[in-house]
């Protein structure tokens, strides 16, 4: 008889090749990506384009975008494979693959032929997008922006304000969510449209003027507040006028399972440098991992870490299979988020006085855990989205 093979974990999910791929991001998170977080994030530096351009050559950027358009042609399964590795050392690098892989569908482009060639450079991460949804009085609910863009021509001309824009002022080109209809007998979400600016990289379209917001983590890079005074673009069309809200919610459980991807590298790095720092610490004459407080903590932390990344890994297969998750999703959002928050605590506290010093990563996978219960829609709000899938909406007087 032949001898059964070695079970790993995930086994029906961890082929050989999504193995390697996982070897090979997490060696490049470990010696490349780490060194510069310790060193640049206690002192809100950006992320080197040294390191963006290396995780362009490694194909970061393109994992998926199909192969005829130059990216590997993978799955959700394998970039959320990606950025657990990646957040694992910085979360800002976990994310920053977004600017390729999750933009590629719509970019400021006239012909079929210049589209090609910009996501093929995308897939490179040498041409890459920034996100402005949000407004100072819109977030969640995405039907009160305000930010209106009006068509002149073949040009949109856009006035109004937008807030949380990450990467603003380093990429190659900004998505716009604007209000382009103002149909009073029309729904609420209705009438929203993806406006494109192309622009220098390092400077902001004509037009339109904004200051970094400061922020408690997140560093790597910036976040904008924008202002857009009748800033003027070609109105780049693919069919989308108007249709923004729908195209935004059709790539939210794509957008969850990443931010659950990154939530577990955060907390897999919390744990981690946890379970190291028990070995070598000493109290009463012996290390602090054979006290059962510290034990306990670590079994309980290591438990759901791997809860979650193993709802992640089946959302992922959903979503790669075609099959409606919007439920699970947002289960995986507000599961990992949440626990995030509560790992990176927890191994804040093993650390004790130590962890509450930047001279340990541990603080920096704590702050930035806590945004995870808030981007990509709050944890209430995938609450309220699993309880209206399982008790159907609430009544209403």
């Amino acid at each position: 008889m032949m001898d059964k093979p070695e079970i790993r974990p995930s086994e029906g999910y961890m082929t050989e090749e999504r193995l390697m791929m996982q070897e090979m991001a997490r060696d490049f998170a470990m010696k490349e990506v780490l060194p510069a977080a310790n060193r640049l994030d206690p002192e809100k530096g950006d992320i080197p384009q040294d390191l963006i351009d290396r995780m362009g050559e490694l194909g970061f950027f393109g994992i998926l975008i199909p192969e005829r358009f130059g990216g590997l042609g993978l799955g959700m399964f394998e970039y959320c494979l990606v950025a657990e590795e990646l957040s694992r050392a910085w979360m800002s690098v976990g994310s920053i693959i977004a600017r390729g892989n999750m933009f590629y569908k719509s970019i400021p482009a006239r012909t079929d032929e210049e589209k090609l060639e910009k996501i093929k450079l995308m897939a490179q991460g040498k041409y890459l997008g920034a996100f402005s949804m949000s407004e100072p009085n819109a977030g969640s609910d995405m039907a009160s922006i305000g930010c209106r863009a009006v068509r002149d021509e073949d040009e949109w001309v856009v006035t109004g304000s937008k807030y949380w824009c990450t990467f603003a002022d380093r990429a190659d080109f900004m998505q716009v969510i604007c209000r382009t209809s103002a149909d009073p007998d029309a729904p609420r979400w209705a009438g929203l449209t993806a406006i494109l600016f192309e622009k220098p990289r390092g400077e902001f379209p004509q037009g339109v003027s904004g200051h970094s917001i400061p922020k408690i983590g997140y560093h790597g890079w910036k976040t904008y507040e924008l202002a857009f005074d009748e800033a003027r673009t070609p109105a780049y069309d693919y069919g989308t006028t108007g249709g923004a809200f729908k195209a935004v919610v059709s790539g939210l459980e794509g957008a969850r399972a990443h931010t659950a991807a990154r939530s577990i590298g955060l907390a897999r790095g919390a744990l981690e440098d946890a379970i190291a720092h028990a070995k070598q610490r000493e109290q009463f004459d012996r290390p602090i991992s054979d006290f059962q407080a510290i034990r306990f903590k670590i079994a309980s932390m290591a438990t759901e870490v791997e809860a979650a990344r193993q709802l992640m890994y089946f959302v992922c297969h959903q979503i790669d299979n075609g099959h409606n998750c919007a439920k699970e999703a947002a289960m995986v959002k507000f599961y990992a988020a949440e626990m995030a928050e509560r790992v990176t605590s927890e191994a804040l506290q093993i650390l004790g006085g130590a962890g509450y010093t930047t001279l340990h990563a541990v603080e920096r996978h704590w702050r930035d855990a806590r945004l995870t219960k808030i981007f990509e829609g709050s944890s209430e709000i995938q609450q309220r989205i699993i309880a209206d899938t399982l008790l159907g909406k609430p009544t209403r007087d």
